[in-house]
């Protein structure tokens, strides 16, 4: 019953004497990650961030009141906005960290436990193949720790129960257009299935990876010193190392080009190898602007510098805009009807990473992005195209989609939109 307690204080995350700030939503997790916090002798606080994003929300914050007054926690609840589009799950969680960045110079804790963390790997195994969603979530990231990531969520249950406290359960946790529900409540059960310590091995996996991933980088950065240390590299040379290697030292120049965690393919790798074996300069686009380059045998990579987007511009209704090198038009009667519906005016600008919208006919979302692909919109071009907007709704998009929810000739407007110079 006490594993949950024992397991927080092998980890070294909560220390005695020491301030730590406890995120609160009020589920089972958190609340028996601020019992064990407090019992462990850290000096706790607790933030509850509220959403509002469903009926609950006043409920849950009301008992995350109840529960810091029965342990004696100072609580701090903050309530937050989600402006734009995308992923409403990861922009909430985006913005509980956020919130608990700015409330805290010390460290902050979250309730992720081993249950979450086989969630999780078996998630980015679906959407992103490579060693690095073998690694799950870290038990620290910089000053967010995680005290409960070897205690399943059976565990913490039991734990709840033996001392009594009462949860919270968030309705969304259940709701299948998640796909971290659909990998919960789908390929989680089957896992289990074949052992009773399956998520255990999962975080127990995670965690020695982790420890490898120390003595590979190592090795990369070893390798990139005999290659001269980059930007650029000598491809003969690169090509006489093992293809694992090689394609780890790939990786880490791209990466370097482009400013973020870059996965590189087998097949990407392969030809990358391969740009420097005819001779003469060839190049590869990566996508998302960085591109390969092989010039007198040296391989190196770049990253286009993206063009800066226009600002921002209020549409009138009826009324026309100047967005970059293009006019936006709302004119009464048109043809490519909008339903204004209770919407005075628009707001036309640019692409953002996230965005997503009900193209006409497609019955379904899909991202912004996809779109640009589907419809082999130039990437240079992405950026400038007006976006056309009504609160946090894409309505239109110049040239690649309407919006099937404003697409209704009552009480309609038409959109155009031309390059001007």
């Amino acid at each position: 019953m006490e594993r949950p307690l024992e397991t927080a204080r092998a980890s070294d995350l909560v220390r005695e004497g020491k301030p730590l700030l406890v995120m609160l939503s009020g589920g089972g997790d958190s609340v028996c990650l601020l019992d064990v916090c407090v019992r462990l002798g850290a000096r706790v606080s607790a933030l509850h961030v509220n959403h509002g994003l469903r009926e609950g929300a006043g409920e849950d914050e009301a008992s995350c009141g109840e529960l810091c007054e029965r342990l004696g926690v100072p609580l701090v609840v903050k309530t937050v906005s989600l402006p734009g589009a995308g992923n409403l799950q990861a922009r909430a969680r985006e913005a509980r960290y956020a919130a608990a960045q700015r409330h805290t110079e010390g460290d902050y804790a979250a309730g992720h436990t081993a249950s979450d963390q086989a969630e999780t790997v078996l998630y980015r195994l679906a959407t992103s193949p490579g060693r690095r969603a073998l690694l799950g979530m870290e038990p620290r990231r910089e000053r967010l720790v995680r005290p409960l990531l070897e205690v399943t969520r059976e565990e913490v249950r039991a734990y709840l129960r033996y001392r009594g406290l009462d949860w919270r359960e968030d309705p969304s946790n259940a709701d299948r257009r998640f796909a971290r529900v659909r990998v919960r409540e789908g390929l989680l059960p089957a896992f289990r299935s074949l052992g009773p310590s399956a998520e255990r091995a999962v975080t127990e996996t995670a965690l020695v990876l982790r420890d490898e991933a120390q003595v590979i980088d190592r090795a990369v950065q070893e390798a990139l010193s005999g290659l001269g240390g980059g930007p650029a590299v000598e491809a003969a040379r690169l090509r006489e190392l093992s293809p694992a290697l090689a394609r780890l030292v790939l990786r880490s120049l791209a990466e370097r080009a482009a400013g973020s965690e870059r996965p590189l393919s087998r097949a990407e790798a392969d030809r990358l190898l391969s740009l420097g074996s005819a001779g003469g300069s060839r190049s590869l686009d990566l996508g998302e602007g960085l591109r390969a380059l092989c010039e007198y045998g040296f391989l190196r990579f770049s990253r286009a510098r993206a063009s800066e987007a226009p600002a921002p511009a209020e549409l009138p209704v009826p009324g026309r805009v100047r967005f970059g090198d293009w006019e936006v038009v709302a004119a009464l009667g048109s043809p490519g009807e909008v339903n204004v519906r209770e919407a005075e005016r628009f707001v036309v600008r640019a692409w953002r990473d996230g965005d997503r919208m009900r193209p006409l006919g497609l019955g379904g979302t899909k991202s912004l992005q996809d779109l640009f692909t589907d419809r082999k919109v130039p990437r240079a071009l992405r950026r400038s195209l007006p976006v056309v907007c009504a609160g946090d709704e894409v309505v239109w998009v110049a040239g690649v989609a309407l919006d099937e929810r404003w697409a209704d000739a009552a009480g309609a407007v038409g959109l155009s939109a031309r390059q001007v110079s």
